[in-house]
């Protein structure tokens, strides 16, 4: 067992808890997968996120897809994927994800991105043509695509969403009142709309945010009742781990029983489906959200 690495800091030197602990990757279907992976050149945010699941998630045989590279144009607080200018466009990476897929034999696959807020289309197309390029070539494979801020450019948003996925995911990742300090080049209220929008185009609607980065109890039942008025079906709620020092610090580290009470508030709000826990991250358990 390994203590998951957050950061130290002169604010927060308080002593990970127990129940932060996670196994080792290891095993044959770990290594499998860490091989294929490799061979076609995929991105994957269970890397370059540090996802504390990863060997939980990978020895099932099972990964998170990252398109469009692997910088992303944001500069989140919490965030370990790497910001800068993104080089990489790929025209042939749907035809190398929906490859991977099937040598995986995944029942049902997770794809994700950086932002491309360079890019007009917002990356749209490629998300597009994944989507379309794993139907084709495994059709029984079901699919959730976890996609980024459009900036109000509906038109990507729509183009995003209509390659036949299951499941449409976007990140709230945080409460109202944090919003400036956590994701200072996104908004609240715009990413509720890209919520709302999906949700109107018929599609299975699906968020996630961290706590323990200082939000109360009301705020947290203000975030879940927003999302319940745009009509999210599944939530996800995980603690937030500070990857680097340049991070931001964890305020609190929420105990097992605040995560069952967030899931217990969530159901009764009537969401269909709440993923509440330490570990919890937004692909997480994924092929029960459907």
């Amino acid at each position: 067992m390994i203590d998951l690495p957050v950061a130290s800091s002169k604010k927060e030197r308080q002593r990970k808890p127990d129940w932060l602990r996670v196994k080792l990757p290891i095993g044959p279907e770990y290594k499998k997968v860490r091989a294929l992976v490799d061979e076609y050149k995929l991105h994957t945010i269970c890397q370059s996120g540090n996802c504390p699941n990863m060997g939980e998630c990978w020895g099932a045989g099972t990964a998170t897809f990252m398109i469009l590279g692997n910088t992303c144009t944001r500069s989140c607080s919490f965030c370990a994927v790497k910001t800068g200018r993104p080089t990489e466009y790929d025209t042939d990476e749907p035809r190398r994800v929906a490859e991977a897929i099937d040598l995986m034999q995944v029942k049902h696959a997770v794809i994700t991105s950086v932002n491309r807020d360079e890019l007009k289309d917002r990356g749209a197309e490629i998300w597009y043509q994944t989507v379309r390029a794993v139907k084709e070539r495994t059709p029984q494979t079901t699919i959730e695509t976890l996609i980024p801020d459009v900036r109000a450019n509906w038109d990507a948003l729509y183009r995003m969403i209509e390659g036949g996925q299951e499941v449409v995911s976007h990140n709230m990742e945080t409460v109202r009142e944090l919003y400036r300090k956590v994701r200072p080049q996104g908004k609240y209220d715009r990413s509720l709309e890209e919520l709302r929008r999906i949700k109107e185009a018929g599609h299975r609607t699906k968020t996630g945010f961290m706590v323990g980065l200082g939000e109360t109890d009301d705020q947290v039942e203000k975030i879940l009742d927003d999302l319940r008025e745009v009509g999210v079906d599944v939530v996800t709620i995980g603690q937030y781990l500070q990857p680097t020092a340049m991070h931001l610090a964890v305020e609190k580290f929420v105990t097992p029983d605040t995560f069952a009470h967030y899931k217990a508030m969530g159901l009764e709000k009537g969401f269909d489906y709440v993923e509440s826990g330490p570990l919890v991250r937004s692909s997480y358990h994924a092929e029960k959200h459907i």
